[in-house]
């Protein structure tokens, strides 16, 4: 699949996460911090300053995502991290093949385990192996 494919193919299971009730923003970005598919859900208007905080935020979650440590022999891989706030959750989902990360940004009140298992039954009939890297 070439990286056209697969930025269409993440689209929609990007749009597929948006309209997951209290899911305000949901995208695929790379290991330079830049978003390669995905956004803002269609009618939500972003909080003051959302779209730069957001991407201050995806090199943030990059480094910690793609950080690998000596927990992982010990506790296992890395599914997700959650940051909860007073105006919105950051949620950050690396893959484990690639160098690119699924960032979702939602509701204060959002289950974060039921989107979570969510986000995996969305993503998993992703062939084994398939990366989205350029």
């Amino acid at each position: 699949m070439n990286q056209s494919e697969n930025s269409e193919v993440y689209s929609a299971r990007c749009r597929e996460i948006n309209n997951e009730s209290g899911v305000r923003f949901a995208a695929i970005i790379n290991h330079d911090g830049i978003r390669i598919a995905g956004g803002f859900r269609d009618g939500v208007t972003p909080l003051e300053g959302d779209e730069q905080k957001l991407h201050e935020f995806y090199k943030f979650a990059i480094n910690l995502s793609l950080r690998t440590d000596e927990l992982t022999n010990s506790l296992g891989a890395l599914n997700y991290i959650a940051s909860r706030r007073d105006k919105v959750i950051l949620i950050s989902f690396p893959f484990p093949v690639s160098t690119n990360i699924l960032l979702i940004s939602a509701e204060p009140g959002l289950d974060i385990e039921r989107l979570a298992s969510k986000v995996v039954k969305i993503f998993s009939d992703e062939p084994l192996g398939t990366t989205i890297d350029g």
